[in-house]
């Protein structure tokens, strides 16, 4: 790509041109949903150049010292103290999006994946959006280069009362938006805010995030599974079932190949763009599953639906599960629309059997 050639470009679509054009279809719009993007893409943008520098900062020795970064480092109404301790990338990223998303005067509850209790926003500083995200998904594989992200949800308040923990504790089919930032060989960001799916990526000359995945349609049918197969030996079922029909196909059709890089992020990111599924099932030493039903389960599920996929939790659509704590765990299917549908058959053949 010529970044010369690019800068001098007036034809790109930028994320916030983008969400400025959604904005536009709804006259009654005050812009509070679009200065709550621009703060997420903000702090996408300042953790994505923190990734960027972890893996070198450990090589040279910086690990541990003093963070010479962070005097420079400022994003509007929120600056990071001069000269602090660097800090384990997961924590950091947690810091940077509750600042970002309080600073912007629109958020009134947070629920991280970091933090044990939600975040109840002051009251002089408070909107009327439900934020719940996962700052650092994926990073006990920082060390290898592995892929890692940033995901997170969008819910409203309904109305104008005091916020409470059942604010957030909503089905994903009730959320506004939902996307990831995807933290790898380059830094993508894929957004739904219930028009179909959209995927940016950040032109580093630019400081930009442009448009570079229009509409994404996740295929039909795809030939990739992705599932920890480390955990066979305690699966339910249709599970097992399932991934032996993968592999060894009854109909005469080729075999799925098994990608499974173990940061949901990316594997979800292959699956939306090539087709195929990714599970993550319940089994004997996790009953309920291990992905967290707010900040990994909706917002996936949100993105697969608006991409012509589906999302299934061994018993039920995934958006219509209704959470009854912010930590909440459930097994997850999801992916290409034949796919999930040949996993739903298999739990509804074991249901009748029971």
């Amino acid at each position: 790509m010529d970044h010369a050639a690019d800068a001098h470009r007036t034809d790109l679509m930028t994320i916030t041109r983008f969400v400025l054009n959604e904005q536009s279809k709804y006259p009654e719009s005050r812009g509070d949903f679009t200065i709550l993007l621009n703060h997420i893409v903000l702090g996408c943008k300042f953790v994505c150049s923190a990734v960027n520098k972890a893996g070198l900062a450990k090589l040279i020795g910086l690990a541990g010292e003093t963070n010479v970064q962070a005097s420079s480092c400022q994003m509007p109404d929120m600056e990071f103290a001069s000269g602090e301790e660097q800090k384990k990338l997961d924590v950091l990223s947690n810091e940077v999006f509750v600042k970002a998303l309080v600073s912007s005067g629109r958020t009134c509850i947070l629920v991280s994946e970091e933090d044990e209790e939600a975040t109840f926003v002051d009251p002089s500083k408070r909107g009327r959006y439900c934020v719940v995200f996962d700052p650092l998904d994926g990073s006990s594989n920082i060390d290898c280069g592995v892929s890692i992200g940033t995901i997170f949800g969008i819910y409203m308040m309904k109305d104008n009362h005091e916020p409470t923990l059942d604010d957030v504790l909503q089905p994903g089919k009730q959320m506004l938006a939902a996307g990831y930032c995807m933290y790898g060989s380059s830094c993508t960001l894929v957004l739904s805010t219930g028009e179909g799916v959209n995927g940016f990526t950040l032109d580093p000359s630019l400081g930009e995030f442009i448009l570079t995945h229009p509409d994404i349609k996740i295929p039909k049918k795809g030939k990739i599974y992705s599932v920890n197969e480390g955990n066979a030996k305690n699966w339910d079922g249709p599970t097992a079932k399932y991934v032996e029909k993968c592999k060894f196909p009854k109909d005469g059709s080729s075999s799925k190949s098994l990608r499974y890089i173990g940061s949901m992020v990316a594997d979800v990111h292959r699956t939306l763009l090539y087709g195929g599924i990714f599970l993550y099932p319940a089994d004997k030493k996790s009953p309920s599953g291990k992905l967290r039903v707010l900040y990994e389960v909706f917002p996936m599920s949100f993105l697969m639906e608006q991409a012509g996929g589906q999302a299934f939790t061994g018993k039920q659509r995934a958006l219509d599960l209704v959470p009854t704590k912010i930590h909440e765990r459930s097994p997850i299917f999801l992916g290409s629309f034949d796919d999930v549908e040949d996993i739903k058959a298999l739990y509804a053949a074991e249901g009748k059997k029971e």
